[in-house]
């Protein structure tokens, strides 16, 4: 974005929360995750165990619970950046994005992990 901006070229940054696409569906997320799992080797899938597989498949199934349908959020935000005369730096589209991510930021690293 800022080296851009000596040739006169502004960018602005859409930072969607969760949204309901075929990127978040749950059967393509529980497809390539399972894909993946038979890719690795077996010292690796010991290590991990059985119930990694199992959390790791319900705390996708509890993400569809957060994504949001209204992908207008989303559009409206992309809209103002291509159309407005100063658009501003950073968008943040969805309820998630704006009251988990952007204070999230803020905060050190190691209190975000704990989060």
């Amino acid at each position: 974005r800022i080296e851009l901006r000596r040739f006169g070229v502004k960018v602005s940054v859409i930072e969607p929360g969760y949204f309901k696409t075929e990127i978040t569906s749950l059967e393509n997320l529980e497809k390539h995750f399972l894909s993946i799992w038979k890719k690795l080797p077996e010292e690796t899938k010991e290590i991990y165990g059985d119930n990694y597989v199992k959390q790791s498949l319900m705390s996708l199934k509890k993400l569809q619970k957060r994504c949001s349908p209204n992908l207008r959020l989303v559009t409206d935000c992309m809209e103002h950046a291509l159309t407005s005369r100063y658009p501003r730096t950073r968008y943040s589209a969805g309820w998630d994005a704006k009251l988990l991510y952007i204070p999230m930021s803020y905060l050190p690293s190691a209190l975000t992990d704990l989060l």
